[in-house]
């Protein structure tokens, strides 16, 4: 009997940087942010897609995409990165480093923010419990500094830009979504990335688009806008279902006319979608509510795979900080309200005019 079980074992293939999950024995990867790999049960699912809903000055999304790019080199993953306004060697020079004894940060980080929040969150769970493996799933990165040169170089990338368009369709009015469809086909097929492959090491590959669907890929009609971008999540998920691969696509939702449902639908075509809200140029960066926290993230969509129901997070109240160092997502946490501040005096001096006896009944007459 344990004879069969150390056989069915050992055909499990080993992949850097992935782990199952405890829920649904899917093979997840990190997204490089660990925060956002809790909220989201635990990593990606291999196979799909993760949209992210860009914040109005693309600030923030394009930081998550980063740690998306730089957990990948990392981890000895492949790379395949799409960009039609930001060149893609531009982005892989701005890649985080991993920050130096990043295993124990999230002991100090425990121990510093204890005594920040309330004591009935203190028991919280904060790690997920997933088996790794004894690898190393999800680091903390340095903001302030840049991945070196040579783990790039030396790391399997594939850059997009979208100037040099060699595939046309019919189907298709803009032929940068056919070309891209055709690069990652073909990287699919080449790197072995595909389910029915068998290659002497398995890897995974990570699609990075940023920005798909903004200004540069517009056709020449809005309702040709929509189709075409639609039609290209549509080919681009199924390529991604029989394949060991994970993508992440930031989209800029607030340049588009949302008349026809076209966020939902884009929503609906992926797996986990989540949306920036940040609080820059708006009235709640100055809210002393908010004073903690850069914007909120809201969750509009979990995976499902391998069960009937998607994860339940603990909480959907949450929201996002960029610290000097690193990204965070938390859930938020109203500011305890202190005796000396002036919102507790006026509360005071309120509660004193309509409830306190002698000069109360001048103010309140029946």
């Amino acid at each position: 009997m344990a004879s069969n079980v150390q056989r069915t074992k050992s055909k499990i293939p080993f992949i850097p940087g992935t782990k199952p999950s405890a829920q649904n024995a899917q093979l997840l990867i990190s997204t490089g942010i660990p925060s956002l790999d809790h909220v989201i049960g635990g990593g990606l699912p291999v196979g799909s897609i993760l949209l992210i809903e860009e914040d109005t000055y693309n600030s923030y999304a394009k930081i998550m995409l980063k740690y998306f790019m730089a957990e990948g080199i990392v981890s000895s993953h492949s790379l395949l990165i799409a960009s039609r306004d930001t060149k893609p060697t531009q982005l892989l020079a701005e890649l985080p480093a991993v920050a130096v004894s990043s295993s124990t940060k999230s002991k100090t980080q425990a121990t510093d923010e204890q005594m920040k929040i309330a004591w009935r969150y203190q028991n919280m769970k904060i790690v997920d419990a997933s088996p790794t493996g004894g690898q190393v799933f999800g680091r903390f990165y340095d903001l302030t500094k840049t991945m070196d040169s040579a783990d790039i170089e030396h790391a399997d990338i594939i850059k997009w830009d979208g100037n040099d368009l060699k595939c046309k369709a019919e189907s298709f009015e803009n032929n940068a979504y056919v070309d891209l469809l055709k690069t990652v086909q073909e990287t699919l097929k080449h790197g072995q990335f595909l389910v029915s492959d068998n290659p002497e090491k398995r890897k995974i590959l990570r699609i990075a688009i940023q920005s798909l669907g903004s200004r540069l890929w517009l056709c020449n009609t809005e309702e040709s806008t929509r189709c075409d971008l639609l039609k290209f999540l549509y080919c681009f998920r199924s390529l991604l279902r029989s394949s060991y691969a994970v993508a992440t696509i930031t989209v800029p939702a607030q340049n588009f006319d949302n008349t026809d449902a076209l966020v939902e639908r884009i929503e609906h075509l992926s797996d986990t979608a989540v949306r920036l809200e940040s609080f820059a140029g708006s009235a709640k960066e100055t809210n002393p509510i908010f004073r903690d926290y850069h914007g909120l993230l809201h969750i509009k969509k979990l995976s499902a795979f391998n069960t009937l129901a998607p994860h339940n997070p603990e909480s959907t109240d949450l929201a996002f900080k960029l610290r000097r160092k690193k990204f965070v997502i938390e859930v938020l946490h109203l500011p305890p309200e202190l005796d000396d501040t002036a919102q507790r005096e006026q509360d005071d001096s309120s509660a004193i005019g309509s409830c306190g006896s002698g000069n109360s009944k001048k103010l309140l007459e029946f």
